[in-house]
């Protein structure tokens, strides 16, 4: 791997997932020899996950974590990861999930590509591909219609927009303006990825298969889906008037 240790920090959102984090923090810190740091940031999960991440602290020095006053949403766990990691000096910044939607095996070419690329995506339909397992069928079509609709309003150039599979250069995170990004959820993926591209950042895609959970609830909702929606006109129009 290319990058060195504690260069990287994986930032794991949690919300009740006691029953993947501590499996899912010992294979990353197994498979690549610690040689990359984490960061958990929990929304006070009443089913224990924070207690599972702090009793692990003591067998891996790169395991930090985060326990927030509650559910205060997805987007804004993101933004802390990202000022926690540019605060502590790291290099790269990887969104993941800590469902095992997201492999831990493909974090090695994520970050090869990042040497390259200011922002790495791991896509589930790069090159017209649709690599998804146990999704129903009407899931899958809300989400690829969700990437299409995406690229058709904004013009940006990415196969996957609302995928959590992220790796960003810091250089990029400094450049953009934190106070102004309030979207959530899949909302909050397009968001990041548009500023990034508005800005002349480029942007690369590698191939994942995304795998859903098998234990544990989703926390997708109605509302995620109502806001994605509008999130995409908002930032067409924030852009024409140059508001980026």
């Amino acid at each position: 791997m290319s990058a060195e240790r504690e260069s990287v920090l994986i930032i794991i959102p949690t919300y009740n997932e006691a029953e993947n984090i501590g499996h899912l923090i010992r294979d990353i810190m197994e498979m690549y020899h610690e040689r990359l740091d984490i960061l958990v940031i929990d929304d006070s999960s009443p089913d224990g996950t924070a207690a599972i991440v702090r009793s692990l602290q003591s067998r891996y020095h790169g395991l930090h974590i985060l326990v927030r006053a509650g559910k205060l949403g997805l987007g804004t766990a993101y933004l802390e990861g990202f000022s926690f990691g540019l605060g502590k000096g790291y290099a790269y910044l990887v969104e993941m999930d800590a469902d095992y939607s997201h492999d831990p095996s493909v974090l090695e070419e994520m970050l090869q590509r990042a040497t390259g690329c200011d922002l790495v995506i791991g896509s589930r339909y790069v090159n017209n591909t649709v690599n998804v397992i146990n999704w129903p069928l009407s899931r899958l079509i809300l989400s690829k219609v969700a990437s299409l609709y995406t690229r058709l309003i904004t013009g940006m150039p990415v196969s996957d927009p609302t995928s959590g599979f992220k790796c960003f250069r810091a250089d990029v995170l400094r450049q953009l303006d934190f106070s102004d990004v309030h979207s959530q959820g899949y909302s909050f993926q397009i968001e990041m990825n548009f500023r990034v591209w508005r800005k002349g950042f480029s942007i690369g895609e590698v191939p994942i298969v995304f795998v859903d959970r098998t234990v544990g609830r989703s926390k997708m909702s109605r509302e995620n889906i109502t806001e994605a929606i509008r999130i995409v006109w908002w930032l067409k129009v924030k852009a024409l008037f140059g508001m980026l």
